[in-house]
């Protein structure tokens, strides 16, 4: 017998739609994904990036905080208390040209769907360093916005690594709590709009490395409180492209806006995709995409903010979306 409603992903999107979901009384399914050695190189892990994060200070209804992991874990919770199931499985290839969909895992498993939201994130873009993975979360992020206000960062130097928009926006935001910026970029021009690469160049903060890469982010360990040995990024080495020399910048954190690269491999064409990859919604406003029956919720399908609170109010949408697709094809 098909399933309602199956959720691929196991982050503020997926978690979101399954407790709308479960509410609703769809008895959704959930492939989290696996815990294997491919998806924590790669970022996937179960729990989605927010996993990958400390402190989450911009989340409402936790005026104190909380951590990344607990955020992910108790919504988890939430999704299972009302009957969520869960499969901790990767989605290898999705069928969606027949129905009931199709969905094939990574435990050789089969499964049918009348319905099927895609909430499977967007990985952020890193150098591939070795010592920028050893610092990520002790000084290396990838979105300033979620740590940018960290006590860490304020009024210290920070590196920004990127040209375009995205690194552009996200100097200019850092800039309100760093001392100084160092946006760093491979070329001698902003590959950002015009008047986004005016701001951030005009702004007494920034200071532009030109023709340069990170050769290797650096630091130290600190103790803490509870004996606890940790990293800590006091700052970067920096190639220049041209001259082939290297320098020091110091600086307490580093923060990658060199873009995202939306998990919609294994959908193989089947969704009208954008150019960058990520699924396009039929009205912006919903979660349909090209195909009836099918939603996307999170990342994935959000170029723009990728945020959790707004990944999770689209997962919200998503199981509503869904519910109501089910009604009108008389499925109860």
């Amino acid at each position: 017998m098909a399933e309602k409603l199956l959720i691929i992903g196991s982050g503020p999107a997926a978690w979101t739609c399954a407790i709308y979901g479960a509410r609703a009384n769809l008895q959704p399914l959930v492939y989290e994904g696996a815990i294997s050695e491919e998806n924590r190189l790669h970022g996937r892990l179960p729990l989605g990036q927010l996993n990958l994060t400390t402190d989450v200070e911009n989340f409402p209804g936790f005026p104190e905080g909380i951590l990344g992991p607990e955020l992910m874990m108790r919504s988890r919770e939430q999704a299972v208390r009302f009957g969520t199931r869960v499969v901790t499985e990767d989605v290898l290839e999705v069928d969606i040209k027949r129905r009931p969909f199709v969905v094939k895992d990574s435990a050789g498993q089969t499964i049918e769907t009348r319905t099927l939201v895609i909430a499977t994130g967007a990985s952020a873009n890193y150098l591939g360093l070795e010592s920028e993975n050893y610092y990520k979360n002790h000084g290396v992020s990838a979105c300033a916005v979620c740590d940018g206000a960290l006590p860490r960062f304020r009024n210290q130097p920070l590196v920004v690594v990127g040209g375009g928009d995205s690194a552009a926006e996200e100097g200019t935001y850092l800039s309100k709590f760093a001392s100084a910026i160092y946006l760093v970029h491979r070329r001698d021009a902003l590959k950002a709009s015009p008047i986004m690469a005016r701001r951030i160049l005009e702004n007494h903060k920034v200071k532009p490395v030109w023709n340069s890469t990170i050769d290797e982010v650096v630091g130290e360990h600190i103790t803490t409180a509870g004996g606890e040995r940790l990293p800590n990024m006091t700052g970067v080495r920096v190639k220049n492209l041209k001259s082939g020399d290297t320098s020091h910048i110091q600086a307490a954190g580093m923060f990658l806006a060199i873009g995202h690269t939306p998990n919609t491999a294994f959908l193989k064409g089947q969704l009208e995709l954008d150019s960058k990859g990520f699924i396009v919604l039929k009205d912006p406003f919903r979660t349909l995409t090209s195909v009836e029956g099918v939603f996307a919720a999170g990342d994935v399908a959000d170029p723009t903010y990728k945020q959790a609170i707004t990944a999770a109010g689209m997962g919200c949408k998503a199981a509503l979306d869904a519910e109501r697709w089910l009604a009108a094809q008389g499925i109860d």
